[in-house]
């Protein structure tokens, strides 16, 4: 029967069936009746439609949720790649270690974060996810089980990592997590007027600061191009522990139902931006912070995609080279002058560490994430101009936050593509793949392009 998983975005719409994996040491529960795709699943937090099959079926992951050792003096994991981060983190931070990097949520699975090689506010240190997987086992279709690391089956440990779950399915990794001396952050937040200040800001931040990043208020313009506020941190060292340091009660909200689609609008989003810059009433705030919120601000919110109505949105992130702030300038005057602004826009500078994954997404650069309401034709032509912008610019978008990109554009940012098409497995495939590849779609999937031209014409 099809299923109800989506991605979180909630867009696109499609039809798909799923079979759950339970054990590390059970074969892939293929579909035998037919040469049926199937598509690694796990919390679904990502955005667009790389984690979903239409047509097809899902591998859900989440019964491999096995924590399998930690080595307590070496900060090496051993773990399913069912097990959430979230889960990772309440194992281990009171043990003194910390994930090597995080992106913005806390509920996706470690094999999520392979997959999609995430990164985080620390890049300009740390780089992705896939820099501290010591190693990993790949399940292939055909019942073999590959042990991947940087020494043992190369070709796969690089395909693998950022390779969208196409290359097999992960059943358990070892990742090296990093020593902390205390779960508190010394933070800092400062305001600023325009990208110049930006660039400046991060500049100096990267130099003495693991975790650096910043909203960008996307309405603005003139002057005031760009303004946001910079948020920058470090773990707390052994002697800057707090004497009395009492965790912080953090209430979980979550959203009951979809709010109107009118409710996010430009008018809205415009005064939003204009209170949260001017919420921060000081230039410059300095403070003591449990990790939890520095980290994963939006986890409180359980269920904030509802936040964007029943038709969805569609994240958008970029990456673009950073030498010439008249790129990003550019974008941003797009951006203003289209009047979709964007609800959260969170700005970062890349550093220039290289992930070991082949279709990986960080490179070095500056790298901007906006969310987007589904509003009509008017949101999809938008992101079409950002996406020639970027192409020109010699810059990428990233597959764990798209829905829509042309193969054109897919094909110019990741000239590779081809060479890590020769790592897919060739019973595993994506509605994501099909779309950004050529690859011929199946009879649901054309039926499902016709919703999208539908819900097109119903958002005007």
């Amino acid at each position: 029967m099809p299923n109800s998983y989506q991605s979180w975005g909630r867009y696109p719409k499609v039809s798909q069936r799923d079979m759950p994996i339970r054990w590390r040491n059970q074969p892939l529960p293929l579909p035998k009746e037919t040469l049926e795709k199937v598509l690694p699943f796990g919390l679904g937090r990502s955005y667009g439609d790389v984690c979903l099959n239409d047509g097809g079926t899902l591998l859900t992951t989440r019964g491999l949720n096995h924590f399998i050792a930690l080595d307590v003096n070496s900060g090496i994991l051993s773990c399913e790649a069912g097990v959430s981060l979230a889960e990772i983190l309440d194992l281990c931070v009171p043990q003194g270690w910390f994930l090597p990097t995080t992106p913005g949520t806390k509920f996706v699975t470690v094999g999520g974060a392979i997959a999609n090689d995430v990164h985080g506010k620390n890049h300009h240190g740390a780089g992705t996810f896939g820099r501290h997987l010591v190693r990993f086992e790949l399940l292939r279709s055909d019942g073999e089980r590959l042990l991947c690391s940087p020494s043992s089956n190369p070709s796969y440990y690089a395909a693998t990592i950022g390779g969208l779950g196409l290359t097999g399915l992960i059943t358990w990794v070892d990742i090296q997590l990093k020593p902390i001396s205390h779960r508190a952050m010394q933070t800092d937040t400062i305001q600023f007027a325009n990208v110049e200040e930006f660039f400046d800001i991060s500049k100096q931040s990267d130099q003495h600061f693991e975790y650096t990043v910043a909203w960008v208020d996307c309405s603005s313009q003139g002057t005031a191009l760009g303004r946001g506020i910079f948020f920058r941190g470090n773990h707390v060292t052994s002697h800057e522990i707090p004497d009395k340091w009492q965790l912080p009660w953090r209430p979980k909200i979550r959203l009951p139902v979809d709010l109107p689609g009118f409710m996010l609008n430009r008018w809205s989003v415009r005064l939003f931006n204009r209170w949260y810059y001017g919420h921060q009433k000081q230039q410059s705030v300095s403070k003591l912070m449990d990790y939890d919120p520095f980290f994963y601000p939006l986890d409180t919110i359980l269920e904030w995609n509802r936040l964007y109505g029943k038709r969805g949105f569609l994240q958008y992130q970029l990456v673009i080279p950073n030498d010439d702030p008249r790129l990003l300038k550019d974008l941003l005057q797009t951006i203003a002058a289209s009047g979709l602004s964007s609800f959260l826009a969170v700005l970062k500078n890349f550093g220039e560490l290289t992930s070991p994954g082949l279709l990986s997404f960080p490179r070095k650069g500056v790298t901007l994430a906006l969310d987007f309401p589904i509003k009509g034709a008017n949101t999809f032509e938008l992101l079409e101009r950002l996406d020639d912008q970027v192409r020109e610019a010699k810059g990428a978008v990233y597959p764990a936050k798209d829905a829509r990109v042309s193969a054109r554009n897919f094909q110019a940012y990741y000239p590779q593509w081809t060479e890590f098409a020769k790592s897919i497995d060739p019973r595993f495939s994506s509605s994501f793949w099909r779309r950004v590849s050529g690859e011929q779609r199946t009879g649901l999937e054309a039926l499902a392009g016709q919703h999208v031209k539908n819900t097109i014409e119903e958002a005007k």
